[in-house]
């Protein structure tokens, strides 16, 4: 996917030896991993928050409180940056500044867009839900109408790796 963004994002990768470039990787780390780190903006002051999230291999979806900081601020300035990291660790070395972090790291920009079908939500709930149990669960109308569920459409999106 090629950015249609200004500026900055995604420029050249220094270490091009730990860039993933194949999107199946990619897709793996997307579909492995539960928590998403997500970057907005607001009046030029950064937020960043983590939130579970879901994969279907063209969007991300994560849910939320329909009220609250993330939220007002999507309302205003639906970019995003998110970032997911899956395979931590160090990489050990002898030398104090040899130390390295050991991880896959996908890193994206996007634009989020409120999922308005009833229907759609309990899908992609059900989705989230399922990254940690197999238990199937009904959603009370008045949770629902609670909830808000964000797809982040992606715009652009890189692997890098090291250690594993």
């Amino acid at each position: 996917m090629q950015n249609n963004m200004p500026s900055h994002p995604h420029g050249a990768m220094r270490r091009k030896e730990r860039e993933i470039t194949d999107r199946t990787e990619i897709d793996e780390i997307l579909g492995l991993a539960k928590v998403m780190h997500l970057a907005l903006s607001d009046n030029n002051m950064p937020f960043l928050v983590p939130v579970f999230f879901t994969y279907d291999g063209t969007s991300l979806y994560f849910h939320s409180a329909k009220a609250g900081t993330k939220i007002e601020i999507l309302k205003k300035n639906n970019n995003v940056c998110f970032e997911v990291s899956i395979d931590n660790g160090v990489v050990e070395s002898d030398m104090a500044c040899d130390f390295e972090a050991k991880h896959r790291t996908v890193i994206g920009f996007g634009k989020a867009e409120f999922v308005e079908s009833e229907e759609e939500k309990k899908q992609l709930l059900n989705k989230i839900v399922a990254l940690f149990t197999d238990k199937k669960f009904e959603f009370p109308k008045g949770n629902l109408n609670a909830t808000a569920v964000i797809r982040i459409r992606i715009d652009s999106i890189k692997g890098k790796k090291h250690g594993v």
